[in-house]
């Protein structure tokens, strides 16, 4: 008898969920089969308003129109001895450029004015990606940073050629 009850209480909670889901997802859509304005998926948070001359999200929809990249970001690596500047590639097309050999990278501390180039190992070469872009992954241009010159938290612009993104922050 409790194995009877057991099963049909488990039945019961089953369909209950299963029909507050639906009920649920069929509240959430208009009649014309699109999101309904009430439903928090509909809703896109804007993003809250930045200091002046730093990083906005409308200058990175211009990177993706214009350049064919997401700007992925700076960080420090080895130890902050080297910047590395992340991009992914969404228009390989448009994004060449950044590959492009004779282009020379560098990075710009906004603080110090300091230029940072891109160190050439003997034996590698440049530390920079090169091959043929492919559309959906991540490539990096890494740059030396000679004293840790560039600390975290700090305002640079990374240009290659005409490509030119300012106000990136360092993490």
């Amino acid at each position: 008898m409790m194995d009877r009850l057991g099963r049909g209480w488990k039945a019961t909670l089953f369909a209950g969920a299963l029909a507050g889901s639906v009920g649920v997802s069929a509240a959430a859509y208009a009649a014309d089969g699109l999101p309904s304005a009430e439903t928090p998926m509909a809703v896109t948070p804007t993003p809250p308003p930045s200091p002046s001359g730093s990083w906005h999200a409308r200058e990175g929809v211009y990177f993706q129109r214009a350049w064919g990249v997401d700007i992925v970001g700076v960080k420090r690596v080895s130890s902050g001895y080297m910047l590395e500047f992340s991009y992914r590639v969404l228009d390989a097309g448009k994004a060449k450029y950044l590959s492009d050999k004779t282009a020379r990278p560098y990075l710009v501390d906004e603080a110090s004015d300091a230029r940072l180039s891109v160190p050439a190992m003997e034996n590698i070469g440049e530390l920079r990606q090169t091959a043929p872009l492919t559309v959906g992954r991540i490539y990096y241009v890494i740059f030396g940073n000679p004293g840790k010159l560039v600390k975290p938290s700090s305002r640079v612009s990374v240009i290659i050629g005409k490509f030119r993104v300012d106000g990136l922050v360092v993490k």
